[in-house]
């Protein structure tokens, strides 16, 4: 029956005076948690201007501004900005989503001053504030219970635990905080959800001191590690500014020593540097890792950190969190039981057969009309779906008393008069062995009850049992008019209960995990479950969702224990993490790094922060997440679905891929560059290339080249082979043997065409005019050669890929363009050749590409027989 709450003594339920709480807001300050502060447009600039390729691009701009080629330092300071202002527009439509995503209201909380109830802004509360907490009150500071009805509470925003825990008030103020989690505690924390009763709490920590806090705390000591394309652009960098320098001057002191001609030594010297410096490369960094956020944005994954999608391709090791994450973190009615009988509720049906309406209909009489605890939701919409259609739903009783859940007895009634007011209908609903004892079953019949129900818990199912009884007054009339005076018995074993049965629920997994997590185990990728739940539920979930569970389970407990030897030995067939603490978290993914793994950590509650942004890639739920663990990851899914993070896997793949293309291009395209920048000075040749053919060369054909690569579908293997080693580079070594030797190949052959011109009298220009077209159509043949890592070059041109076609068209109308136009040939230091010996220059390129193409294609066959 109903009973007033107990509080503690009135003076101590005064609370604090408006006086004494100013103080202590001043001193300790608000009660607001931990958050990063979005990053200022400035802030994003710089970062951008301050890549160490971009910078390097900007001072060869400014020293050919310095040395009057105005032209080519303006085009190509022009386009270095351009891509600047890509990257700047990415970062910052990043930012602005994520601030559309940030909860930006205060919670409201109600709490007693100068003896008054008030309610007040969230970020007002001091510690020594008393909170009156009922159902459906979002908790604003980590407290103790001091008096409480009935109260259960969510806290799976800390635990990661789906089902509410019930607390117990204490009477003597501790000094500090308990733990989260566990039953019958008086701690409540931030954050958490009152689902139902009430209560009364002192508040012992606010802000940074709370349990949400601390956590947001501990961010900050966890450094983002670079990742490794950034590491290796870097040495690149290094490497290429010193060695293009030193050979730029080596070449121009050759050619001013050899002819006497120092001016001209020092254009050939730039000239040279402008050659050998592959500008390229940060432009196709940017441009991969831009544009590839850009289409995950568009699959609803925002990439919050750029550089972290290519590490996906590389992720070896996935830790989710269960409850939210694999699962949809609400409770749902799987199954009923009753007469012996069990039903799935999960099946497609079109009515509830009837020996099963009792058992939902006594479950919703004994739940709340209004709900706020999980289980009671679910059976009210259970209710809805299965009984809408029969006289199973009272919504015209109403309610006279309820008897609370206690420890004493694990179950609760309330008691409804019916509509014709004859007699009181009692509803039960609790543990299964309380409702048994109850209704004061036999033993046998107990057992049997109970065998049912340890069949359904082993399947990770949360029951109830539930009951029924009718109760007349014996001082009230037959018709109650009044039922405030009904003479309800003082405890629930004094009404003849009758077992209804059992009602059986479970926290569904999402739609689509389990086949993600089967193409990620086809890719490779080893999917760890790392939860705050229970073993049973934990493992019930694994197997459902297709993770091994062979390999046991280890529980927070049990990793305390380990030591890190211990650890490393156990983690390698462990899949299943159970009743883990943030820390240990923390813990586990550090392990894993430690191991040599690649890193992926998805949630959504603050308990996931750490280790979200320790992880190689954090990914964190839009919708579900917190704030904190939004900004802790480097991904966050828009549509919180599992299966979004295979499409980022595959995009992290394919973008990797696709670098690799465009760096075997970049290498082989740059071969016959240098080559001919060099050989003809150092054999007393004329000069082939100048500036305006660099630059030619680079802003027309070899960005824009990026964008073709870029494009590219994923091979036709992406998720059927396994991640690439954690050493794998872009700058491997099959990739710049193969782009060395088609760059010698077409290098052999325009060196050959230029000579053949030169040696056939044809002026320095004819002969430049033949060599340079040559170079131009062999430039856009290893793109054909290059775009796919399998299929050869007749299928290549079947594959889909607009902009390449716009490519070559936009390549070959500038060639023609400079060829033909007799302003433009001079701007080129073009001749007029006969189109006979131009086009046999062309078919020489075009020979080459083909006998590259055949080589491949049998070096394929060899590798596959």
């Amino acid at each position: 029956m109903t009973t007033p709450m107990t509080t503690p003594d009135s003076a101590a339920t005064t609370g604090l005076s408006t006086a004494t709480s100013s103080e202590r807001l001043l001193a300790i300050g608000p009660n607001e948690l931990p958050s990063a502060q979005p990053r200022k447009v400035w802030a994003i600039a710089w970062a951008v201007l301050t890549e160490p390729m971009l910078l390097l691009l900007i001072a060869c701009g400014s020293i050919y501004l310095v040395l009057g080629d105005v032209h080519e330092a303006l085009v190509l300071l022009a386009f270095v900005f351009v891509i600047i202002g890509i990257t700047f527009y990415q970062e910052h439509k990043t930012e602005r989503a994520l601030d559309a995503l940030r909860d930006l209201s205060s919670p409201r909380a109600l709490v007693i001053r100068d003896g008054q109830q008030v309610r007040i802004a969230g970020r007002e509360v001091v510690p020594g504030d008393m909170l009156v907490l009922a159902e459906g009150d979002r908790i604003a500071a980590d407290a103790v219970l001091l008096s409480c009805l009935n109260m259960t509470v969510d806290e799976s925003l800390l635990t990661g635990e789906s089902v509410p825990v019930s607390k117990a008030a204490q009477e003597n103020l501790p000094a500090s905080m308990g733990q989260a989690g566990g039953e019958d505690t008086p701690f409540v924390f931030s954050g958490s959800l009152v689902v139902q009763g009430k209560g009364l709490a002192q508040v012992l920590a606010t802000g940074g001191q709370t349990a949400i806090g601390k956590i947001g705390k501990a961010l900050s000591s966890v450094d983002i590690e670079p990742t490794r394309v950034q590491v290796e652009t870097r040495k690149v960098v290094k490497y290429v500014a010193l060695s293009s320098i030193s050979m730029a001057v080596l070449l121009a002191i050759w050619y001013g020593l050899s002819r006497q001609l120092w001016l001209d030594g020092v254009l050939i010297g730039l000239t040279f540097a402008m050659a050998l410096i592959p500008e390229e490369l940060p432009v196709v960094l940017t441009l991969f890792l831009g544009i590839g956020a850009w289409r995950m944005a568009r699959q609803q994954v925002l990439t919050r950190r750029v550089p972290a999608i290519e590490t996906l391709g590389a992720t070896t090791v996935l830790c989710t969190d269960k409850t939210g994450t694999l699962t949809q973190n609400k409770m749902e009615v799987v199954q009923l039981f009753a007469g012996q009988k069990a039903i799935d509720c999960q099946q497609p049906r079109s009515d509830l057969p009837e020996e099963f309406h009792e058992v939902l209909e006594f479950a919703i009489l004994a739940s709340h009309r209004e709900p706020f605890d999980p289980m009671e939701v679910a059976i009210q919409n259970a209710g809805k779906h299965m009984l809408s259609k029969t006289e199973h739903l009272h919504t015209g009783w109403g309610l006279v008393d309820e008897y609370p859940l206690s420890k004493e007895l694990l179950a609760m009634s309330r008691v409804w008069a019916s509509e014709d007011r004859e007699q009181y209908v009692i509803a039960t609903k609790g543990a299964p062995e309380a409702v048994a004892d109850l209704c004061h079953l036999p033993p046998a019949e107990v057992q049997a009850l109970l065998k049912q129900v340890n069949l359904m818990a082993e399947k990770g199912l949360r029951v109830l049992g539930v009951a029924k009884a009718k109760f007349k007054a014996v001082n009230a009339p037959i018709r109650l008019e009044n039922t405030e005076d009904a003479d309800l018995p003082e405890i629930q074993h004094d009404f003849d209960f009758e077992l209804v049965g059992l009602i059986a629920m479970a926290d569904p997994i999402r739609a689509g995990v389990p086949e993600a997590i089967h193409e990620c185990q086809t890719a490779g990728i080893r999917v760890v479950m790392i939860t705050g739940d229970y073993p049973a539920t934990a493992k019930n979930i694994a197997a459902q969702c297709g993770l091994p569970v062979a390999g046991g389970v280890i529980t927070g407990a049990e990793l305390d224990d380990m030591d890190e030897a211990e650890l490393q030995r156990r983690i390698a067939d462990v899949a299943i993490f159970c009743r883990v603490a943030p820390e240990q978290k923390l813990r586990l993914v550090n392990a894993l790094k430690t191991a040599g793994e690649i890193v992926a950590m998805t949630g959504d509650g603050v308990n996931d922060a750490p280790a979200l942004k320790a992880a190689n890639i954090g990914i964190a739920m839009g919708k579900r997440g917190t704030d904190v663990a939004r900004e802790s990851a480097a991904l966050v899914l828009l549509d919180d679905e599992f299966s979004s993070i295979v499409t980022a896997v595959k995009s992290g793949r394919r973008i990797f891929d696709n670098l690799r293309k465009t760096i075997c291009f970049i290498v082989a395209v740059h071969i016959p560059v240098i080559g001919m920048s060099v050989i003809p000075v150092m054999l007393g040749w004329p000069v082939m290339l100048m500036p305006v053919h660099i630059l030619f060369l680079q802003l027309i054909i070899d960005p824009t080249c990026s964008l073709v690569f870029e494009a590219e579908a994923e091979e036709k293997d992406v998720m059927r082979r396994p991640p690439r080693a954690t050493e794998a580079t872009i700058f491997n070594r099959k990739t710049l043997f193969k782009g060395l030797l088609q760059g010698v190949a077409l290098l052999l052959t325009i060196l050959a065409i230029y000579y053949i011109a030169l040696q056939q009298k044809m002026t320095a220009d004819q002969a430049r005019t033949m060599a340079f077209s040559a170079m131009v159509i062999g430039n856009i043949g290893l793109i054909f050669i290059n775009r796919s890592l399998s299929a050869n070059i007749l299928h290549a041109l079947r594959l889909p890929n607009p902009v390449l076609w716009w490519v070559v068209v936009a390549a070959v109308t500038v060639l023609s363009l400079a060829l033909f136009v007799p302003g433009l040939a001079s701007l080129f230091y073009f001749a007029g050749v006969p189109l006979q010996q131009l086009g046999l220059s062309l078919l020489a390129a075009l020979l080459c590409i083909n006998l590259m193409a055949a080589f491949r294609v049998f070096g394929m066959r060899g590798r596959t027989a």
